[in-house]
């Protein structure tokens, strides 16, 4: 059942990229640190199958969303998969209300990945503030990124 969780969300990050390639360059779904890569996306809830859902005790809904984060290392040309880390983060609507997101770490043996769900309304444009601090990096790996977000119908 994880490893089905795991591909739905790898799945999520390449629609995600597949549908942003019209868009802005600054829309990307991944960040480089150096020899650090931190991946994320936001998705609607509704496209976890509910028995997975009810799996990781997450919440469905039309006006439901998932921050996803994961941070990778290459090294000598080998890139691990998802780290464990220390992730924190909020989320702001244009109004500057700010929501402090709580990270759900999702840990497949091979792969770590931090899972965050909120409410949001319809056509809102929200701002993402996540800081990643990871194991032999002396400072935080920060992202900023923005999504408009559609409810379900």
């Amino acid at each position: 059942m994880k490893t089905f969780l795991y591909g739905l969300l790898l799945s999520a990050v390449a629609l995600t990229a597949q549908a942003q390639i019209d868009q802005p360059k600054e829309i990307a779904t991944q960040q480089k640190f150096g020899a650090y890569t931190v991946h994320y996306n936001v998705f609607n809830s509704t496209d976890i199958p509910a028995n997975i859902a009810e799996a990781y005790k997450l919440v469905r809904g039309k006006d439901r969303a998932l921050v996803n984060i994961s941070v990778t290392k290459t090294d000598k040309g080998v890139t691990s998969l998802g780290l464990p880390a220390q992730v924190s983060g909020a989320r702001r609507n244009l109004m500057q209300q700010k929501q402090t997101l709580k990270f759900i770490e999702v840990n497949e043996g091979e792969a770590t990945y931090y899972l965050a769900p909120f409410v949001f309304n319809n056509e809102e444009l929200l701002h993402f503030d996540i800081e990643l601090q990871v194991d032999g990096v002396a400072r935080p790996l920060s992202i900023t990124f923005n999504r408009t977000l559609y409810a379900d119908k």
